[in-house]
């Protein structure tokens, strides 16, 4: 981390600092959130490959309308089954070590699931369990991966971080797709389900390298999952600025995930 400027230095110095600190590009100065974007990049535009393939492989194996749609559905009913739960989750446990496991399990079933489809042996029962398993997981993830942020970069820092991820995001919702479709059309439907469980051993290896900072000692009881839960929807109800989102949100969400 760059030392800060010493009261009595030059101004100069100082509006050199405070350019850089303000640079939407200043996160990028920390090796570990560098290292982590680019891992969780890689990975997600693994994820759209799967994401495309699925729906696509579900064409060949049942091309009826329901069926094709129940893809989507096992896709996103774990946000909806464990949104809450995952979030709490994510302050009741350590998050790396949450983020290690849940990614190495990831990993390892989506290995499973591109052997399958390599094998031929793939059902469309089977392309639904195993998409609402990785689902399961990538909820499960998603809480702590924002909630590590602030432990990647210094607080100064921290609003660009955050759009750097959502810039991250976009870009492989972009990029992958586009890939999936390509690598489908010149290695065959495996492919992008074997890049998927490969390009996921980034975050895990990046993960891994990490060593978050440690917290204060506590001397409360840990907190439960149960009362970690109750307590959100507590602060939900009662925040106004968060009901605002929540409502928007829901607006937003419930057409374009029809749409």
């Amino acid at each position: 981390m760059p030392m800060e400027p010493k009261p009595g230095k030059s101004g100069s110095a100082g509006a050199t600092s405070a350019t850089e600190a303000g640079s939407p590009w200043a996160p990028f100065r920390h090796p570990i959130f560098t290292v982590i974007w680019l891992a969780t990049v890689i990975s997600n535009i693994g994820s759209w490959m799967y994401s495309t393939a699925t729906g696509w492989l579900m064409t060949e194996l049942a091309p009826d309308p329901f069926v094709v749609s129940m893809v989507q559905v096992a896709a996103t009913l774990p946000m909806f089954l464990l949104a809450l739960p995952a979030g709490a989750l994510a302050d009741v446990i350590d998050r790396r070590r949450l983020l290690i496991a849940v990614e190495i399990a990831t990993t390892a079933l989506s290995a499973v699931f591109a052997a399958f489809v390599w094998l031929d042996i793939v059902t469309p029962s089977s392309l639904l369990l195993f998409t609402f398993l990785i689902g399961v997981a990538g909820v499960l993830t998603a809480p702590s991966w924002q909630a590590i942020v602030p432990q990647l970069v210094p607080k100064r820092d921290l609003a660009p971080a955050v759009t750097l991820n959502g810039v991250g995001f976009n870009i492989s919702r972009a990029v992958g797709p586009a890939l999936g479709g390509i690598v489908m059309g010149l290695l065959g439907i495996a492919a992008p389900f074997w890049i998927n469980a490969v390009s996921n051993l980034g975050s895990v290896g990046a993960l891994i390298w990490w060593r978050s900072p440690r917290s204060g000692n506590s001397h409360l009881p840990a907190e439960r999952l149960w009362g970690a839960i109750v307590t959100g929807i507590r602060y939900g109800r009662y925040n106004a600025h968060l009901q605002a989102t929540l409502v928007r949100s829901v607006g937003f969400f419930l057409f374009a995930s029809a749409y």
